[in-house]
């Protein structure tokens, strides 16, 4: 049987394996980030019929800039946003992907401060670019100081920051970003997936746009707008940049029926928002249950929890697993992430943890994941 390295692949995708998370039959699956609330009733009547009336026209090509659709998402993300300092694409990975197809590639560099999202570096070799691997404090945390003197040391083409972070839920300060934006050669890209979900008071970088042409900010409406399935993401930038992605972009990429869907979900965007109270309540239950099962985690602005210490915490996942509660091993030695679901979820979760945590944590240890 032929192997992929028996092909002609290129050298840096040799003995690489792709980007995936179990996706097993069990009763509570809380390993993906997905909103576990399902669309309303009334509104699935609502994108039926925007699929039928786009599939009229489906032997024509789709609108190629998704005009309607990125003015609507101007609309939703305020601001004064407008039309052209949008931009769509089949989910935020795509956003991404763009963004390194026109800003980076071969002999250049784009600099992620890990733990972060693991498609981050994914991304960087699929399009030729070089991945520079930043360093958080030991909570897991960024100041602006630290992000700076790092990106100074690299000067990469393009920057990668989080908030919320994913898988540690930790969100930046305007001062982090801006720090980085003063001292960054080329661009800086906020992904801001879970911005919806962060706890009050918390800015977003859509604020700093005006006088900043090099930055951008990611979106997504797989998160809070429970629409995982649709594969939308969206980002906020100088009309510039989005100038700069359709030279990259592929033709007609976003179907008449994504953005027909989208454009009926973004009508009805308080029905779809109004789960984000129920999931951070989730959310912080986790988060004080956890010191009373001899658990610790990080204070979290997202939909999920990253926690330990483990003494073990693959053997963790895996009495969990027993049990049938999926969660995600990050693959931070001490420590794994859960998201946020269902009251019903949440209470399976906690049962679970409670009748393994005894044998598994161990409160002096230090997780690997934890640099300094």
């Amino acid at each position: 049987m032929t192997r992929v390295d028996d092909l002609p692949i290129r050298d840096d995708l040799r003995g690489r394996t792709p980007y995936g998370a179990p996706q097993l039959d069990v009763a509570i699956r809380l390993n993906t980030n997905e909103n576990a609330h399902p669309v309303p009733a009334e509104l699935v009547e609502e994108l039926v019929a925007a699929v039928r009336a786009g599939a009229a026209g489906l032997n024509r090509y789709p609108d190629r800039d998704a005009l309607d659709l990125r003015a609507e998402l101007a609309g939703y993300l305020g601001h004064g946003l407008r039309a052209g300092q949008v931009w769509a694409a089949n989910g935020s990975n795509e956003i991404l992907q763009q963004i390194l197809q026109a800003f980076g590639g071969a002999g250049r560099r784009v600099l992620g401060f890990t733990p972060s999202y693991s498609m981050h570096p994914l991304i960087a070799t699929g399009t030729s670019t070089g991945w520079v691997d930043g360093r958080r404090q030991g909570d897991f945390t960024l100041t602006p100081d630290r992000a700076a003197a790092q990106v100074l040391a690299h000067a990469p083409d393009v920057v990668f920051l989080c908030s919320p972070n994913n898988p540690t839920g930790t969100a930046l300060g305007l001062d982090v970003i801006e720090a980085v934006l003063a001292v960054a050669p080329g661009l800086v890209v906020v992904d801001e997936a879970y911005a919806e979900f962060a706890r009050p008071g918390t800015a977003s970088a859509l604020s700093l746009l005006p006088g900043n042409p090099r930055l951008v900010v990611t979106r997504t409406m797989s998160k809070a707008f429970a629409m995982a399935g649709l594969r939308l993401g969206y980002l906020a930038a100088d009309p510039a940049v989005v100038e700069a992605l359709q030279l990259v972009r592929l033709p007609y990429h976003l179907s008449t029926l994504t953005q027909a869907v989208a454009r009926a979900a973004l009508r009805h965007t308080g029905a779809l928002l109004s789960t984000v109270d129920a999931i951070t309540q989730q959310r912080d239950r986790i988060v004080a249950a956890l010191p009373g099962i001899g658990l610790t985690c990080v204070p979290s602005d997202a939909n999920f929890v990253l926690f330990g210490r483990f003494a073990d915490s693959a053997r963790a996942w895996r009495a969990l697993l027993e049990r049938g509660v999926l969660v995600r091993d990050v693959g931070l030695a001490g420590w794994l992430r859960v998201t946020a679901g269902t009251p019903d979820e949440v209470s399976g979760f906690l049962a679970a943890l409670g009748e393994i945590a005894p044998g598994e944590v161990s409160g002096d240890r230090v997780a690997e994941g934890e640099r300094a």
